[in-house]
């Protein structure tokens, strides 16, 4: 078997399609040679454990690497520090008996602690074993640890990790690791928090000395481009690597599992169908965006663990739906709690200042979680995009001006009366709801990011192949309404489309609702007033 796109695990060069990662391992170096203490942190799924095991072969010629994850230390490892002791003990002989890198004395000391030999065993006694070991050895000892979350709720790892801040800081006199890098979702104050009440330790502990960790984990597009081409070789397909590779950070923002999980879509899933029957007509525009339908309609680990998060913060949930709704532009602060949760979670980004939501992908979710609760599926708007949906679709084309005519009908029956109680927000949502139906299970939309205020928003649609750019907007006069249809007219140059579509909600007494064709240079807009 070749190699192959690889979502579960930790991924190998050998028979993974992968990124390079030796630009990231020189950068984590650098903190290494510094005697730097730090932490992974990053969401589920963002290649924390590939990097560790790449980075154990990476410095071996220069250091004895310990690596261990908590994974596999079971709930009774972490009740008392004699049990922690005999299983940390354990995994750390797993790692010197493999390598040859501890003196006899060594080995023997840490057989007695994991055999309970000596069952007074505690923390003090285990530095002290690995003190005397890390002063004879002769080259410096890192330590890694991935999965810390596992030992988060147990004060037994939280007292072990105390005990090994105190002789990092003084590994002058007591030598211990040249460095430590832990790996998780949680940084070290999060798994403190979750253990005693906020108001202890709200703020930073005493004992949180981790240096900034800034090394970039996403995959840029010509990384991604590169990892294309050695698939492309191998499979001699002809694709345009640097246009897919544009795609996958265009969608992901270069999330490592959506990039991997998008690839291997196209690969195995979408070549091979009925419209795509080969890997040439699967490597295309319309086959990635036939693998991002499929990525969404699944049910995947990462998926269902961002909706379980929405769900227990409460405050997360409303902050997305803030962004996604009512186009307000929420302030990036890196001290503000539901920031920093949304930010460790992989939910949201920095851009320039402000919140954003991290990537395309997460925001499709977030829409569709919002959009289909059943509290949603009530409403009146959503019924009507239920009982007119089967009249959009002509041969497999969407007919996005008869879909737009109809919403002018429905909306106007509905709400028309009252204009009072429409929020920015409300205009957005309901065409969504409406739109939602008609398109699920065959097409995507998402907002266009740059569009995304109170102003105006641009819905892009794609649907078997085909795109749709909707600006949405509320009439504040015939100069601004002019500005929007030139706005429109150039963003359709961006997309390569002749004819776009502008939904105009105007609460005029003299507005003219219905339907009609604006000529805009050499572009047809398509205007929806309701």
């Amino acid at each position: 078997m070749g190699r192959y796109f690889n979502v579960t695990g930790a991924c190998d060069s050998n028979i993974h399609y992968m990124v390079d990662l030796r630009s990231r391992l020189e950068k984590i170096k650098k903190m290494i040679d510094q005697g730097a203490w730090f932490t992974i942190n990053r969401a589920r799924q963002y290649g924390k454990t590939t990097i560790l095991n790449a980075m154990q072969s990476y410095l071996q010629k220069e250091y004895t690497v310990i690596s261990m994850d908590f994974q596999f230390f079971s709930h009774a490892s972490f009740k008392n520090e004699e049990n922690f002791v005999r299983a940390f003990s354990r995994e750390l002989l797993k790692t010197a008996e493999k390598s040859g890198i501890m003196p006899e004395e060594t080995v023997s000391r840490l057989k007695d602690f994991e055999s309970g030999h000596i069952s007074t065993a505690d923390l003090g006694m285990l530095f002290g074993c690995l003190s005397e070991w890390c002063a004879g050895v002769k080259k410096p000892v890192v330590l890694m640890i991935d999965e810390v979350d596992s030992a988060s709720n147990n004060q037994v790892f939280l007292d072990f990790l105390s005990l090994l801040r105190g002789y990092y800081i003084h590994r002058n006199e007591r030598p211990i690791f040249q460095s430590v890098i832990l790996a998780g979702v949680y940084d070290i104050k999060n798994m403190r928090q979750k253990i005693r009440p906020k108001e202890e330790h709200k703020w930073n502990s005493p004992w949180n000395i981790a240096a900034d960790f800034n090394v970039d984990m996403n995959f840029q597009a010509g990384e991604i481009a590169v990892m294309l081409k050695a698939y492309d070789k191998d499979h001699a397909i002809g694709m345009d690597t640097q246009e897919i590779a544009a795609l996958l950070s265009e969608y992901t923002s270069g999330y490592p599992y959506l990039v991997s999980r998008l690839c291997r879509l196209v690969d195995e899933q979408v070549a091979g169908s009925e419209e795509y029957p080969d890997l040439k007509a699967a490597w295309t525009r319309a086959g990635f965006l036939e693998a991002v339908k499929i990525l969404l309609n699944e049910k995947n680990t990462l998926f269902e663990s961002m909706v379980r998060k929405m769900y227990d913060y409460p405050e997360l949930k409303d902050m997305i739906y803030s962004i996604l709704f009512t186009g307000r532009e929420i302030p990036y602060h890196s001290l503000n709690d539901v920031l920093e949760l949304a930010t460790m979670l992989g939910f949201i980004k920095n851009e320039c200042g402000t919140v954003a939501v991290a990537n395309r992908i997460f925001e499709m979710v977030f829409y569709n979680l919002f959009l289909t609760s059943a509290e949603v599926q009530a409403t009146d708007i959503y019924k009507e995009a239920v009982r007119d949906k089967n009249q959009f679709i002509d041969h497999g084309h969407l007919n996005m001006e008869l879909l737009l005519e109809k919403y002018v009908i429905h909306f106007n029956d509905l709400y028309g009366d009252r204009p009072d109680t429409f929020k920015e927000e409300d205009g957005r949502r309901y065409f969504l709801l409406y739109l939602r139906p008609v398109i699920n299970g065959t097409g995507n939309y998402y907002i266009e990011a740059e569009t995304r205020s109170m102003e105006r928003t641009d819905v892009i649609v794609d649907y078997r192949g085909e795109q749709f750019v909707i600006e949405l907007k509320i009439w504040r006069g015939n100069a601004y309404h002019a500005r929007g249809e030139k706005q429109l007219s150039d963003y359709l140059d961006y997309y390569h489309l002749e004819k776009g579509y502008m939904l105009s909600y105007n609460f005029n007494k003299k507005k003219e609702i219905g339907v009609k064709h604006i000529k805009v240079g050499n572009k047809v807009l398509v205007e929806a007033v309701v």
